[in-house]
């Protein structure tokens, strides 16, 4: 009854979006209000990512059982968001993402299709291994749609969309699956992987490809330095992002962050704190033409998934 009920304010209390030219002098601000729910800040974070848009400053309040946000963007340009369509588009997104009740499913934005397979591979990085996979999904004519490869401490995490070469479809054959499966499989081991390597097939769908690679590496536990030497080590330290930690209470964690700013930089961070099962419950964020400074009052399970 209480699921029903959370469902319920959700739908009677609809994420409210502004967008406003006026509000700053150097860029757009958005503000987002919505009723409270986990993974919610990731949701936002993560439409605005997808527009190309840089966060050039956020103010996160999500304590209790509403959510409110503002967050200062510009284009790839460094310009204010001036086309009437694009507005309108990122406020039906943002509307739609922040009104969304999400399943039991870990990842973020699941929706059915019947378009292609969707393959996810975790393993040792090496030369030449990504020529290799290529070559196992050509021989069992399978086309590649869409790749996104990322590595990261000797670690490789891929989400690959294929289709049948033949019809151009899904591919969904149960005993062509676990071939594809069992090959690619194969290939990821190698002769010398330290950990096991992970080949995963999942049902014909689409999801957001840079939020399932960082769920995939997370669970590989990528984070788990490997120690480097000589001049790589050196700069790997000078460019080190600071980060800081402070216990408040039992439950409630401060986190301040200076580091070198990029795009997609907020994106990270949100993702990675959600995978950990921390919440943003208060939160500035603050950019300049090199730096990001950003600070995170953090708490475990504040909201569970309804």
């Amino acid at each position: 009854m209480d699921d029903e009920y959370a469902k319920l304010i959700r739908r009677v209390n609809q994420p409210r979006v502004v967008i406003d030219n006026n509000a700053c002098e150097d860029a757009t601000v958005i503000q987002v209000d919505s009723v409270n729910k986990h993974g919610i800040l990731l949701e936002v974070v993560q439409v605005l990512t997808d527009m190309n848009l840089t966060i050039r400053k956020a103010y996160i309040a999500s304590d209790g059982g509403w959510f409110m946000d503002v967050f200062n963007v510009v284009d790839n340009d460094g310009n204010k968001i001036r086309d009437k369509e694009i507005i309108d588009y990122i406020q039906r997104r943002i509307e739609t993402s922040a009104g969304f009740v999400p399943s039991q499913r870990g990842s973020v934005g699941v929706m059915p299709s019947e378009e292609h397979t969707s393959i996810e591979l975790a393993g040792t990085d090496r030369p030449g291994l990504l020529s290799e996979v290529c070559a196992v999904l050509a021989d069992l004519r399978c086309n590649v749609v869409n790749a996104e490869i990322w590595t990261h401490n000797t670690r490789a995490a891929a989400v690959v969309h294929v289709t049948d070469d033949s019809t151009g479809c899904a591919i969904t054959d149960p005993k062509r699956l676990l071939m594809i499966k069992d090959l690619l499989c194969n290939v990821l081991k190698g002769n010398d992987d330290l950990k096991t390597a992970k080949t995963m097939l999942s049902a014909p769908g689409v999801m957001h490809r840079e939020r399932r690679l960082h769920q995939i590496m997370f669970a590989d536990r990528d984070y788990e330095r490997v120690e480097k030497t000589g001049v790589r080590a050196v700069e790997e330290r000078s460019s080190k992002p600071q980060v800081n930690l402070l216990n408040i209470e039992k439950d409630y964690t401060v986190i301040t962050m200076r580091a070198k700013d990029r795009p997609k930089l907020l994106f990270d961070i949100i993702c990675t704190l959600t995978d950990m099962q921390y919440v943003v419950f208060h939160g500035m964020v603050n950019t300049t033409r090199m730096d990001a400074n950003q600070l995170f009052c953090l708490c475990r399970n504040f909201i569970s998934d309804m």
